[in-house]
């Protein structure tokens, strides 16, 4: 497979480099059994510009700062948004409680509740600092938004969003069909909704943005 990929560059190459344009060079692959999107992928490696000789465009990598700084800033942002969930789920049961609770469920929740807001306190300041610090080294080099690190992790987090609203969802229509919905249970459904559906939509519409400037 890496000889074949090495073939195809090596062609692409050649063929710039004899003045062949680049719908030439795309209808003679395609003929040969070459696919689009591997021709595409060759081609968009060199810049379409007048030059005797093909211009590589510039490629992204990762540095070992820039992993430890998307790596900080997803971490956190699970982090804090577990705590949010937890957090707003405490409040919800102090809030609309169960007849059958008792004083340790208060006595728990009155611990969790520290815990989550603590928890919020640290880690979602540590994530807005992260944010802008990488979204402004995207605008003074826009290549990094092809980061693989953070294209990887921006599709981690979009799995574990779109498990999260299909669980909570499934969950859903399992309690109303079974004609055990409660309001407690209800908005407990529309926090863990609205938490990972946020998140969903974010970073979609993220990389959306980034394959349209790619």
């Amino acid at each position: 497979m890496a000889s074949g990929s090495q073939d195809l560059d090596l062609f692409v190459r050649e063929s710039l480099t004899r003045g062949q344009s680049r719908q030439a060079i795309g209808e003679a692959l395609a003929a040969a059994g070459w696919t689009p999107e591997q021709t595409r992928g060759v081609l968009d490696r060199y810049a379409d510009v007048p030059f005797p000789v093909p211009v590589p465009v510039p490629r992204a990598s990762t540095s070992a700062r820039e992993a430890f700084a998307y790596l900080v800033l997803f971490a956190t942002l699970y982090f804090a948004s577990w705590n949010l969930g937890s957090l707003l789920f405490d409040l919800i049961d102090r809030t609309w409680p169960d007849v059958a609770s008792n004083d340790y469920v208060f006595a728990s929740s009155d611990s969790s509740i520290r815990w989550a807001a603590a928890a919020i306190l640290i880690a979602f300041p540590v994530f807005a600092f992260v944010a802008r610090r990488v979204s402004l080294d995207v605008a003074r080099y826009p290549i990094k938004r092809l980061s693989p690190v953070r294209r990887w992790l921006t599709y981690v987090t979009l799995f574990l969003a779109a498990t999260v609203l299909i669980g909570d969802m499934t969950t859903l229509v399992y309690k109303v069909l079974g004609g055990e919905t409660t309001t407690r249970f209800l908005l407990k459904v529309a926090v863990a909704a609205l938490i990972a559906g946020g998140i969903f939509g974010y970073y979609l519409h993220d990389l959306r943005r980034e394959e349209d400037a790619a």
